[in-house]
């Protein structure tokens, strides 16, 4: 075998070891966030390290952003990974400053391998003030895409149907004895208000009390401000 041929032989096992123990996720689907403009594009997962591919768009004159060294990713058992580093984003107090409204800025957080079999997790910002946050971002691709399914269903008007699909969702869950994600919770909750299913509304908020996640409280309060008492 030439030198060529055995350069080229490694080669492709060095990419297949990569592709084997990699695994990505685009525009996952989550619970709730923080700021309106502010998108994760891909999350991408190796033996060595988290890649979380994000951006946001600036909306105003004169508009700034910068990314705290004290960004976590938060697990549902309460365990975390801090930020390792960032790129394409200055860390506070620097900051980015957008030329005009309607700019992009694009940037990657890089985070410890998340353990396998990691269903999903919460991304946080830690800071003195407009922090971030995403709660409850979905990692599995097999879900976010029957949740991408329920979403179009919403953004036709078809309410029932999308209700119907994401109890439907939840309960396919239940029955795999998964932990029923807190982005489905919030959203027949939300749906069962706007069709006037009371009943059904509150028997999932019930549900969601009980569920136990950690971030029941904010949930609660997001559900009590924004949908509950409209």
């Amino acid at each position: 075998m030439t030198i060529r041929k055995i350069l080229l032989f490694f080669g492709f096992l060095i990419i297949g070891t990569d592709y084997a123990f990699s695994q990505s996720v685009t525009a996952p689907n989550y619970a709730l966030k923080s700021h309106e403009t502010l998108e994760i594009r891909k999350i991408e997962t190796t033996d060595k390290a988290t890649l979380i591919y994000m951006d946001i768009e600036n909306r105003i004159k004169g508009g700034s952003f910068c990314a705290d060294n004290n960004i976590y990713i938060i697990y549902p058992n309460g365990k975390r990974n801090k930020l390792l580093f960032s790129s394409g984003i200055p860390v506070c107090p620097d900051s980015y400053k957008f030329k005009y409204p309607g700019e992009k800025l694009d940037f990657v957080l890089t985070f410890q391998p998340i353990p396998t079999g990691t269903e999903v997790i919460s991304l946080v910002e830690e800071c003195s003030e407009n922090c971030f946050s995403f709660y409850g971002i979905i990692l599995n691709r097999e879900l976010n895409k029957k949740l991408d399914d329920a979403f179009i269903l919403v953004d036709k008007g078809e309410s029932d149907k999308a209700l119907n699909s994401f109890i439907e969702i939840a309960e396919e869950i239940t029955k795999k004895n998964m932990v029923v994600s807190d982005l489905l919770y919030l959203n027949i909750i939300k749906l069962s208000e706007e069709t006037g299913n009371k009943a059904k509304a509150s028997e999932w908020y019930n549900r969601l009390k009980s569920s136990g996640t950690l971030l029941l409280q904010k949930y609660v309060e997001y559900l009590d401000e924004h949908v509950l008492n409209k």
